[in-house]
């Protein structure tokens, strides 16, 4: 019998499918195997447009829970159930001032090269990028260079946390030009809040492959709420989870 108490929760990247790999048809078989014993849900930092290149596109019938971009976009059994943006959270004024700081701050950066696009707005972040976003692969190359002897990043995140700190925002700097702003709490535990309120759902198991401080499954991995399980490959997922769930 169906275990309707218990969820299996997975990453996509490094879990389900190879990075930025499409999901094999041998994972396919084995998530409708465990589906019949337990719920099964996934949660990526990516939104519905990435996940449907990696798992396919009718993956929101492949899971009983859906999690794009961490779970601000929420499905349950295929239907949206809840939406949320950065936006909507922080408020109109209070993100012209994040812009706008932002901005004034860049004007008088002196760094070798600006471009453009300096802020891309996202829907769960801002995009901030102190030489442009629409630079070569040359330029972001070199970009990137300055930045790590020169600290550009580091101290423009630093006068952020200053100058903001009523806001209660978070900053990652990732890839090479750019860094990220978005509201505490917003990783894949943003995901959690909506299996609480599952009245049968009790065990919450989550399986990751970066689940080192400072990798993505990180705070999800090691949240009380779960019971984190640390894998290396889609194979290592599938070992795990006969051994667990199967046997």
């Amino acid at each position: 019998a169906r275990r309707a108490d218990c969820i299996v929760l997975f990453d996509v990247d490094g879990t389900l499918t190879k990075p930025r790999g499409a999901v094999t048809d041998e994972m396919l078989a084995f998530l409708k195997e465990l589906r019949s014993k337990v719920v099964i849900g996934v949660v990526g930092g990516s939104d519905l447009k990435k996940q449907k290149e990696q798992l396919g596109d009718n993956c929101l019938e492949l899971f009983d829970f859906f999690f794009p971009e961490n779970g601000l976009a929420a499905y349950k059994q295929g239907a949206l159930f809840s939406e949320t943006s950065f936006k909507d959270h922080l408020g109109e004024e209070k993100m012209q001032r994040l812009i706008n700081f932002c901005l004034r701050y860049i004007a008088d950066l002196d760094i070798p090269i600006k471009r453009g696009t300096f802020i891309e707005f996202r829907k769960g972040m801002l995009n901030v990028s102190p030489i442009g976003r629409n630079c070569s692969q040359v330029e972001r190359d070199d970009y990137e260079k300055f930045d790590l002897a020169n600290g550009i990043r580091k101290a423009f995140i630093a006068r952020l946390q200053e100058e903001f700190a009523d806001f209660k925002l978070r900053y990652s700097i990732g890839g090479q030009i750019s860094f990220d702003i978005f509201p505490e709490g917003w990783d894949k535990t943003y995901c959690l809040r909506f299996l609480e309120s599952e009245p049968e759902i009790k065990d919450v198991h989550f399986f990751g492959d970066k689940t080192f401080e400072g990798g993505n499954d990180y705070e999800i991995f090691t949240s009380e709420r779960t019971i984190g399980h640390s894998v290396t490959c889609p194979e290592d997922t599938m070992r795990m989870c006969k051994e667990l769930f199967m046997a």
